[in-house]
């Protein structure tokens, strides 16, 4: 992790697109750095082992292992993890397990500094931060 007052963000994400405009969203978002990147579900698994983010921001569908596997994994090895589902689907046309896994869901089109803020407040006042 990084300072105590810096929310490190990990994005995990097979779309470059996507984690561009994560990094943007996190360098425009006070109080949050960018921790690192990754592009399936592993190397995701991988990247928060080793850069022990406070915020992950997990593809649903990834190559290899999907986000919900990935972020259960991430959540099972360091609980203090917040782990945010993001999709382009709504929620409705999500898969069963995205409900079923307890992570929060955040639409890729919503994803914007105060969005960020918001969701980092309302779980560290939910005391899972």
């Amino acid at each position: 992790m990084t300072s105590p007052s810096a929310v490190s963000v990990l994005v995990v994400d097979d779309q470059r697109p996507f984690r561009l405009a994560v990094r943007a969203v996190v360098r425009r978002a006070p109080g949050f750095v960018l921790a690192g990147e990754a592009d399936t579900g592993e190397a995701g698994v991988a990247a928060a082992e080793s850069l022990r983010p406070d915020l992950v921001l997990m593809d649903v569908n990834l190559p290899g292992i999907d986000g919900v596997a990935a972020g259960s994994r991430i959540r099972d090895a360091e609980p203090n993890t917040i782990v945010i589902l993001c999709s382009t689907y709504g929620r409705t046309d999500l898969p069963a397990t995205v409900a079923e896994s307890g992570m929060d869901y955040l639409h890729k089109a919503d994803l914007a500094p105060a969005v960020l803020r918001a969701i980092w407040e309302r779980r560290a006042d939910s005391g899972d931060a």
